[in-house]
């Protein structure tokens, strides 16, 4: 049977059993809508034959006639002639969309809803829709630029938090023994003034004498001063810190520096003199 959607008149050819002798709610395929399409009409049915009586009997007076026999279609005098000619075949859309899967033999015993207003997509989900198959695969480049971008903010701010606290004393690295020497001021600490000795009563004696001068055109501050002890394989056993007399010196300005302590380890071979790191 031929079915036409009533918003759009698109026409389609579905088969009878789809429909159904009750009719169904279908769908046009073109503009989503929705309407009830009754089922195709039942052909009227063919009147009973009228019985045939039986012949009445004859009597022996009457004559009795030939039987005339019926033209054949061979004796036909007049061909039958038979048209080339086609029917124009219409152009039918696709068939509709149906809400749900015609069944195949079975017949619905109770009509489809009828469907009013067209359908209207968003406010309700229907079981038919389409849905793909898989979800979508996830962006890698994103996800890798995303990482990127808070490593490089975790970077800078450890960066900033050394530069400005320094490094924990937790973490394995080799810092140095002395700091920068200082511009403008000099540190003299001669090796014919520095002295260790054993004292009577068995205890190790060590001083050391020294001079710092400030040989710039500008007041400088005196940093400590540190004295280090290391053993025969240059590991530090001992060390001390020297603060200065005079916290700062003027131009040209020398302070002198005498320090002495006791009880340093006799393992203590080599001494070594700077300014103390920050």
């Amino acid at each position: 049977m031929i079915i036409a959607c009533p918003a759009c008149a698109t026409r389609y050819v579905v088969p009878d059993s789809a429909i159904g002798a009750e009719g169904r709610t279908v769908r046009c395929a073109k503009c989503r809508h929705s309407w009830f399409q009754d089922g195709p009409a039942l052909a009227p049915p063919e009147p009973a034959e009228a019985p045939v009586s039986p012949p009445a009997p004859r009597s022996a007076a009457e004559p009795m006639q030939e039987a005339v026999p019926a033209p054949s279609a061979s004796d036909d005098p007049a061909p039958r002639v038979e048209s080339d000619a086609q029917e124009p075949e219409e152009n039918f859309a696709a068939p509709p969309v149906y809400d749900e899967p015609p069944p195949p033999t079975v017949v619905e015993t109770a009509p489809a809803p009828q469907v009013s207003e067209p359908e209207v997509y968003g406010e309700e989900v229907s079981q038919f829709d389409y849905e793909p198959p898989f979800r979508p695969r996830r962006n890698m480049m994103k996800v890798w630029t995303i990482a990127a971008g808070a490593f490089a903010v975790l970077a800078l701010g450890t960066v900033g938090a050394v530069s400005y606290w320094g490094l924990p004393d937790w973490v394995p690295i080799s810092r140095p023994t002395f700091a920068l020497e200082q511009p403008d001021l000099v540190m003299d600490f001669p090796k014919a003034q520095q002295e260790r000795r054993t004292l009577p009563n068995g205890t190790e004696y060590f001083g050391a004498s020294g001079t710092v001068k400030n040989v710039g055109r500008e007041t400088r501050k005196v940093p400590s001063i540190l004295i280090v002890l290391s053993d025969a394989r240059d590991r530090i056993v001992y060390s001390w810190e020297i603060a200065s007399p005079k916290p700062a010196l003027a131009p040209g300005e020398t302070v002198t520096i005498n320090e002495a302590v006791t009880d340093i380890p006799k393992s203590a071979r080599y001494v070594a003199i700077g300014w103390k790191p920050d």
